[in-house]
This record gives structure tokens, sequence and C-alpha cells, in this order.
């Protein structure tokens, strides 16, 4: 998958001084750093265990829940925008979460690069930007390159599961996963959830789509 265009932008938000620390201090021992090299869990986590990848953790406040609830599985996070990175780091480190680790880089370059084909157990998909204006529709990360990126990187029987709350970029969502002939609808596995950004949203009178497949 080439990356010319980047699917956000680094936006000048504020780090608070405990985010900060957590970047300074936290992310050395509890972050992974993005090599162009495959990626050994067991190296990372110290076991053989189901792994799911996030793409655009946030500010964690949902990673580190579904983390919590599912000890047996370990997760990577993938997160470039520091107030979120220090946030999760902070989760990580006051919760104790050994099954969860965070890598600060571009997701679709991570994917290609640190996973190995057939590796992820699932992978999250939780509001990516949907870049409204007709113009920036180049820069939404779903598009055909990275639906089969995706499968390529699930193991058979492992799920993609995406959600939005932006109607337009559901169904090109749902276009671009229903054309890769690697993978196949299902329903939603287990609950997810609710992320502030959706409770907003939800408040907004936003309806939110969630959109899961399995790779066959």
């Amino acid at each position: 998958m080439t990356r010319g265009i980047r699917s956000y932008v680094l936006r000048q938000g504020r780090t608070t001084p405990a985010q900060r620390r957590a970047l300074d201090e936290l992310l050395p021992a509890l972050g992974l750093a993005y090599r162009p090299e495959i990626l050994q869990p067991r190296a990372v986590f110290g076991r053989e265990a189901p792994l799911v990848l996030e793409i655009g953790s946030g500010m964690g406040e949902t990673t580190a829940q579904i983390a919590a609830e599912q000890p047996g599985t370990d997760f990577i996070a993938v997160e470039v925008h520091g107030p979120g990175v220090g946030s999760l780091l902070k989760r990580i480190a006051e919760q104790r979460l050994a099954n969860l680790r965070l890598i600060r880089h571009d997701a679709a370059e991570v994917l290609e690069h640190m996973i190995a084909d057939g590796a992820l157990a699932g992978l999250h998909l939780f509001f990516p930007d949907p870049w409204p204006k007709k113009r920036h529709h180049k820069r939404r990360l779903v598009q055909p390159a990275f639906a089969a990126l995706a499968a390529r990187k699930l193991a058979p029987g492992g799920y993609l599961h995406a959600a939005t709350d932006w109607p337009e970029y559901a169904e090109q969502m749902a276009r671009v996963f229903d054309a890769e002939p690697l993978l196949a609808r299902a329903v939603q596995p287990g609950a997810r959830p609710l992320t502030k950004f959706e409770q907003r949203g939800l408040k907004l009178g936003h309806e939110v789509r969630d959109l899961v497949y399995r790779r066959r």
C-alpha cells in the first residue's frame, strides 16, 4: 500500500502537563517505536495471545476499557496526536494494563510494515476522521488499498470493526469493504463501549453506524 496522502493532520491541540510527563516518562517503557520490520508480539507481551490493533485510539478511554475487559487478548493502539498518546499512556500505567501497548506513528505504515500477514485476531477503526468536504475525500483512510491491506493482516476468521457517525462515510466504508474479496459481512462481535466523542454525537442526534466484517 503506497502512502502519498495522509489521512490525518497533526493539529495543535493543547497538551496538559500530565500528558507531557506521560509522553516524556512513559512512552519509552509503554510505547513501541515504529520500525519498518515485523513486530514479534510474544517479545512485546511475553505470551501467545490473540492480537488486536486499534487505529486512532483518540484519548484512549475506550481503548483502555476494552483492554481491561479482555485480559486474555493483547492490544496495540496506534495514535499520532500528542494529547491522546499522553492520555492513553497514563491510563495504561494507572490501570496496570500489561496487555496494551501504543505506537505513535502513521497507522497505515504500522499495519503494512510492522504487522505480519494473518497476525491479527481483530482490527478496530472507531470514528476515523470523515473528511466531510468532497475535495478532501481522498484523505479518508478507508479506500480499496486499505481494505486489501487490512484483510491481508487479519487471520482467517478475524474481524474488522469500524464505526462512524458520518452517514456518507459509512456508505463509502460499506462499499469499499463489501468489494474486498477477503472480507465478508458479519454481526457485531460483542458490545463496544461508547466513546466520549460518540456520546457527544448522539446528544446532537447523530446516528452511529457500526460495520463488522470477517476475514474469509
